[in-house]
């Protein structure tokens, strides 16, 4: 069975209250959807697209399955080195499709799997420490191969690697990058280095279903093949003629509507899952790095993602959610049926207050916590909506990761911005450069040491 998108809750007169959509307003984004539909079908058409047939690309599911079997028996760690879209979504496929302490007690011949998305010296030289430079094998993901964050990591991995293993060190590096550009493809081919090929019409918050997450969902064991037919699945459902029953373009025109019209701009994705965790991290960079743009004209768009999870978070954030401001907008993320799912004891003498619970199951549980909270937040008419997952599988990720895509290129449409550059990381990024003296980079790194300078003189020392 497929996803489902329950919106009751969002739209003006809905069991939350008046705050919401008008049904008017919706009636508009259906009128208006046949233009929106054209203009991603069209940029589809002229290679620009490319997440889009992503899911279709079977020789490269492929080639990662022949390279994981020849391979994952003599790998007991697999290290990522990336950032971003190179990083977030296999930490957001691990944590849904494996056990959930697999890298505790991996089983069954799997390798662990660590992912290093930052470059605090902390996190790198642990990662050092517990590694195995013999058994693990390093992929170094970076489209452009000039990522400052992941190539000194490479640095690092590859210079000590290098001392142990001497020329052996060759087996231990599988590159992920573009074709053609870029430092890495040349280093790898020079090296006759195992690679692996990021579509140039792809970007890096598009690309976890290219063999920046496929190839470690092969070298994991999860189900490749279920995880690009969800997507196939998820990607034919939002482009359908039908505004209605298209669920991509129905949750950018809610959201959309909800921030410009209502100033809801705050938006939470819930999901009552510790699997599903992550999946919100993930969703917020999809969503901040596509939409939080300048329009043609200067105005400043986009709306403000952020992540919760239940049952954790009814311990942190939902007494702001309910009583707080009302500039928020849900979607709770329920699973149906839990595997592996626990029975809880009935009490020993002296706790018979807490006979309720006994018989029943942990999943029972959540799924409570969760249709509580979300009647909580709707009594307080805080409108929300609902993504149901019939159980956490390889396939129904795949289709809910390509729902936020095609809803996030929506978005793009919506608000009038380029949902696939981001200007404001660039930025930043030739800073870095100035900062770190590369060459050409300099005055950057110039001006802001002189900004600082400044600073220093509103400074309080505790």
């Amino acid at each position: 069975m497929p996803l489902t998108y329950d919106y009751g809750a969002l739209i003006r007169g809905g069991p939350q209250g008046e705050v919401g959509l008008d049904p008017a307003w919706l009636e508009q984004a259906a009128a208006a959807h046949a233009g929106h539909l054209g203009g991603l079908t069209a940029k589809r058409a002229a290679g620009t697209h490319g997440f889009f047939d992503v899911p279709d690309d079977l020789r490269t599911l492929e080639l990662c399955t022949e390279y994981a079997a020849q391979v994952v028996g003599r790998v007991s760690t697999v290290v990522i080195m990336g950032i971003g879209g190179s990083a977030l979504g296999t930490r957001a496929l691990h944590a849904a499709l494996s056990p959930a302490l697999h890298d505790l007690d991996p089983g069954n011949g799997s390798p662990r799997l660590l992912v290093i998305d930052n470059v605090d010296p902390a996190l790198v030289a642990d990662v050092l420490r517990v590694v195995d430079l013999d058994t693990t094998l390093f992929n170094v993901i970076s489209k452009s191969g000039s990522t400052a964050e992941t190539m000194s990591q490479f640095l690092l991995f590859f210079s000590a690697l290098k001392a142990q293993l001497g020329d052996g060190w060759t087996e231990r590096v599988v590159v992920t990058t573009d074709a053609e550009q870029g430092f890495l493809r040349p280093f790898a081919e020079e090296h006759g280095l195992a690679s692996f090929v990021v579509p140039a019409n792809v970007g890096g918050r598009f690309s976890v279903l290219t063999p920046v997450g496929l190839l470690p969902a092969c070298l994991m064991g999860w189900d490749a093949a279920a995880l690009l037919a969800g997507a196939a699945r998820g990607r034919d459902a939002c482009l359908r003629d039908d505004f209605a029953s298209n669920p991509g373009a129905l949750m950018a025109a809610s959201g959309h509507l909800m921030d410009t019209r209502l100033d809801h701009g705050i938006q939470v994705l819930f999901p009552y899952s510790h699997r599903l965790r992550l999946l919100g991290d993930w969703n917020v960079q999809l969503v901040a790095e596509s939409l939080g743009k300048r329009t043609a004209d200067g105005t400043r768009v986009g709306p403000l993602p952020h992540s919760a999870v239940g049952a954790t978070d009814q311990h942190s954030q939902v007494q702001l959610f309910v009583d707080g401001p009302q500039d928020k907008v849900f979607t709770f993320v329920r699973v149906e049926e839990h595997a592996d799912d626990v029975q809880i004891p009935g009490p020993p003498a002296g706790l018979e207050g807490l006979s309720y619970l006994g018989g029943k199951s942990f999943g029972q549980l959540l799924d409570a916590e969760c249709v509580a909270t979300r009647q909580a937040l709707t009594d307080a008419g805080r409108p929300n909506a609902t993504i149901n997952f019939p159980r956490v599988d390889a396939a129904h990720v795949g289709e809910f990761l390509m729902w936020n895509m095609c809803a996030t290129a929506y978005g793009g449409e919506l608000y009038g911005v380029d949902a696939f550059d981001q200007p404001g990381v660039e930025a930043g990024k030739v800073v870095t450069y100035g900062l770190m003296g590369r060459p050409g980079f300099e005055e950057h790194g110039e001006r802001v040491r002189a900004a600082q300078s400044l600073d220093a003189a509103r400074r309080v020392t505790g």
